[in-house]
């Protein structure tokens, strides 16, 4: 199965308007603050929907669906993952983005710098570079085994052109290019999925025909009979309480997220951000698990279609490629492109981001931290987008190695971040939250919750790894405060604009300014309860 003449013109057309694209918005940049942050001048729909943009990234269209439709255990339970999002948008919007947007910083890290000292904000910097960087080599695997399989193209030489034209836009453009690509990508992708979901239905007769013959345990969103600790990964409280800890920690901990929430020109933009997301993220999710819904009751309909899916090593089908086979059986010329473009934008939107990222954390908190103290702001410049050109070659080299993790790919990215998510985010709540942690005991937790993880993961896989993030998060915690006790370095003795002041009464109260947008995320959370409950 290739790609027409047609769908090859209108991939590469698309491929070439990004690089355009980002040549025209890289008008004016002088400095760093202008390419990592685009000069404060976004406003906060885009920044909303380029964050939705990397979250519905190619392992959302190529994982989800696949999870949906084949994964043992899985189902329309992923959708209790959602849960989780109302409710930390919330905490975002009281603790952790209006104190960054104040302290007007590139890097995210560069708080635990001013609330701890260096070595913190170093380790947690290079931990984040590691894992992210490892991370993103998956979102590059999923898209190059689509594109292997569709074109004639090899694994290697996919990687290396989606690397070098999401690297070349980056470059150029850099933080405007990441969001304004961002929101074209999430159009052309979403317009994609809503035509895989028409063209699926009416092959099967419909939507009560797909949902008559699709699996109808697999129809279940909420599952209370699991703790999560017995094996069982997508159960209601893993999925509400760990992902509650992931999104907290993703959103506010992760550059990738952070960066562009600081873009905006205000506090009152940066968290509005956060608002339009946690409201329009869950229909968007929706959609792809519905699209899982339609390719399973395709299955069940024409069950010669699993031959046609190639097998991976264990010589079981790769379900992860459910969506694009489909695709290109069904599709007609043109709009086969069309989806192939969707499937680019996907992976882009998420690599963009992730290599933008990379690049500032490694200027900022490693070169400048300890390198630039004659580097002029032309320099920088410059260095920065040499930083983003490195990142990109080493995410491509990663591809090559993530393929066995998970039969999933939306898993297999999931578990890699957990690792990581809660430890982090338990060195930044201290920070906020206990003003008697120092810098060792900071340090001290970190690597107590990592250590933790890490044995969870090897010797008891019963647990989920969204638990992971739970685990790691309390661990760090109740670590770095016993780290402070026994080892009492000296605090900071003026923390006024780095820790939280208040009381969480008035933090948490509707009244106020941002209390009526706590309510409306309260409210929508419960709503999504009671609707996963209906299915």
């Amino acid at each position: 199965m290739l790609l027409s003449t047609i769908d090859w013109i209108i991939v590469i057309a698309y491929l070439i308007g990004m690089i355009l694209l980002s040549i025209y918005l890289s008008r004016g940049q002088k400095d760093e603050k202008d390419y990592y942050l685009g000069g404060n001048s976004t406003g906060a729909f885009p920044v909303a929907i380029s964050i939705m943009a990397t979250q519905c990234s190619t392992n959302s269209i190529l994982g989800a669906p696949a999870f949906v439709a084949f994964s043992v255990g899985g189902g329309l339970l992923w959708l209790q993952y959602e849960l989780a999002v109302p409710f930390a948008m919330i905490f975002l919007m009281i603790f952790l983005l209006p104190l960054f947007k104040r302290l007007q910083i590139i890097s995210v890290y560069a708080y635990l710098e001013q609330r701890f000292g260096k070595e913190t904000r170093t380790l947690l910097s290079i931990f984040f570079q590691l894992f992210r960087a490892f991370a993103a080599g998956v979102t590059v695997y999923g898209i190059c085994i689509v594109i292997e399989y569709c074109t004639s193209i090899s694994f290697f030489w996919s990687v290396a052109a989606l690397g070098i034209v999401t690297v070349i836009y980056d470059s150029i453009g850099g933080m405007k290019a990441v969001i304004y690509s961002d929101v074209i990508q999430m159009v052309i992708l979403y317009a994609a999925i809503l035509l895989a979901i028409y063209i699926s239905l009416d092959i099967v007769g419909g939507y009560d025909a797909a949902i008559n013959a699709f699996d109808s345990q697999r129809l279940h969103a909420i599952d209370f009979n699991h703790t999560g600790f017995d094996g069982k990964d997508f159960a209601f409280w893993p999925m509400l309480i760990g992902g509650f800890f992931l999104y907290v920690a993703y959103y506010g901990t992760d550059q990738t997220q952070v960066q562009r929430q600081l873009s905006t020109k205000d506090s009152k933009g940066t968290n509005m951000s956060l608002f339009l997301n946690g409201i329009l993220r869950f229909p968007l999710v929706l959609t792809y698990c519905f699209l899982g819904i339609c390719i399973g009751a395709y299955v069940v309909t024409n069950p010669e279609f699993i031959s046609a899916l190639p097998l991976k090593d264990n010589q079981e089908p790769n379900y992860n490629l459910a969506v694009p086979i489909f695709v290109m059986q069904q599709f007609p010329i043109g709009f086969i492109g069309l989806f192939m473009v969707g499937l680019f934008s996907a992976a882009m939107s998420s690599l963009d981001s992730i290599i933008n990222s990379l690049s500032a954390t490694t200027m900022q908190d490693i070169v400048k931290g300890y390198f630039s103290d004659a580097m002029t702001t032309k320099k920088e410049f410059y260095l920065s987008k040499i930083f983003t050109i490195f990142w990109g070659v080493v995410i491509s080299i990663f591809a090559f190695f993530v393929g066995g993790i998970s039969d999933s790919i939306i898993v297999s990215i999931n578990k890699i971040s957990s690792l990581a998510n809660g430890p982090i985010l338990g060195v930044f709540v201290m920070g906020i939250l206990i003003k008697r942690i120092n810098n060792v005991g900071a340090i001290i937790g970190l690597l107590a919750g990592f250590a933790l993880n890490i044995s969870l993961w090897v010797w008891a896989p019963q647990v989920s790894w969204l638990w992971w993030n739970v685990t790691g998060c309390l661990i760090a915690i109740i670590f770095g405060f016993l780290g402070s006790m026994i080892n009492p370095a000296p605090l900071l003795a003026n923390m006024k604009g780095l820790v939280f002041e208040g009381s969480l009464g008035e933090a948490f109260s509707f009244s106020g300014y941002w209390g009526k947008y706590y309510m409306i995320l309260a409210v929508y959370g419960i709503a999504i309860l009671f609707l996963l409950g209906a299915f």
